[in-house]
């Protein structure tokens, strides 16, 4: 079972930045995508970036440009650099990973951080 936790969100006002850790309980070159995702209130969970083991990396169109995803796989840790925040990018933000494991998708979630962009 591979542990998954977020920290860095928090309360920021339009226009800031925030960035969100998500560290792994084991190597993450594992063959791991790793991914963020978000749900807002009342919406379903929405993909917001992806990084394979491999660095190819695919972004939202709603944050393309403002949004950085990157691994530092020493460290087992996967990063979401959010620059111009606005008040839509409001939402629990959840790090996922998967891998084919005995020919069987494994997925794992953390506990989620929440991003509160308001002034």
């Amino acid at each position: 079972q591979v542990q998954l936790v977020e920290s860095g969100g928090g309360l920021v006002q339009p226009g800031g930045s925030l960035r969100l850790s998500c560290a792994a309980s084991e190597n993450i070159t594992n063959g791991f995508i790793m991914s963020w995702y978000r749900q807002a209130p009342r919406n379903e969970r929405e993909m917001v970036a992806i990084a394979t083991a491999g660095g190819i990396t695919k972004y939202a169109d709603s944050v393309k440009g403002r949004f950085s995803i990157s691994r530092d796989n020493a460290k087992n840790t996967m990063y979401l650099q959010m620059n111009s925040l606005n008040p839509d990018d409001t939402a629990v933000y959840y790090c996922k990973a998967e891998r084919v494991r005995d020919g069987v998708w494994r997925t794992y979630w953390g506990q989620g951080t929440q991003v509160t962009v308001s002034s």
